[in-house]
């Protein structure tokens, strides 16, 4: 015999199973519309028309790679050194939140060149490597930076298989530049240490010493 509690439970089985396949015909219906209206609403766009995103029904899948969504001029994504306009300051580096930039100078003995803006440089680029896995595009390094060489792109697809190629380095000195450089201002150095000890030691040399001449003491006297 069925109890009372039975046939309840299998009248609330079946009213599940029938709410769920209505649920899901109602879904599906949206579907097939959407798949309906994307072949007669309107003619397939590409993402480079005009009236692209004045369409709200049609086709709005993107063969990505080939076709991808425009991106704004000021985007702000990768990070790009205009190596020529910098003078390696080292602010970049310091305000970066995560470490994501390492910078190698070597400091000139004199004035290497100019920016584009006509500051001078003095010192060498060694080494600019920015980390773009470790990057959060926070932009403070762009905002610190005094001759604006330091730059966010609209280059937002860098994606690689291998941690190391988000690596990117911007100078652009050889081995052997480099190693140039630093003995040219190692040997700067030394010829102005050797020009301050000669001054020093000319103008102790210069120097006139005069004898100090002592008052003889005069013996007490009696009366006093």
């Amino acid at each position: 015999m069925w109890s009372l509690e039975t046939h309840d439970a299998l009248i609330k089985y079946f009213s599940n199973i029938t709410f769920s396949i209505k649920t899901l015909i109602n879904g599906l219906k949206l579907t097939l519309k959407h798949l309906w209206e994307a072949k007669t609403a309107r003619d397939p766009l590409g993402i480079a028309d005009e009236d692209y995103f004045l369409k709200d029904k049609g086709i709005a899948t993107l063969q990505y790679p080939k076709e991808s969504l425009p991106v704004p001029d000021h985007g702000r994504y990768k990070l790009h050194n205009e190596i020529d306009d910098c003078i390696v300051c080292d602010l970049c580096a310091k305000v970066c939140p995560v470490n994501c930039i390492e910078i190698e100078p070597i400091r000139a003995k004199d004035v290497i060149g100019k920016t584009s803006d006509g500051t001078n440089k003095r010192i060498h680029a060694a080494k600019f490597d920015i980390d773009m896995s470790k990057c959060c595009f926070c932009g403070l390094c762009t905002t610190v930076c005094p001759t604006e060489c330091l730059t966010m792109t609209k280059s937002y697809d860098f994606s690689s298989f291998e941690r190391a190629d988000h690596i990117y380095e911007f100078a652009e000195m050889t081995p052997l530049q480099i190693l140039e450089a630093k003995q040219a201002f190692e040997k700067n150095e030394k010829t102005k240490l050797i020009s301050s000890i000669k001054s020093i030691k000319s103008k102790e040399d210069k120097v006139v010493f005069k004898p100090l001449i002592l008052k003889p003491k005069l013996p007490k006297r009696k009366d006093d």
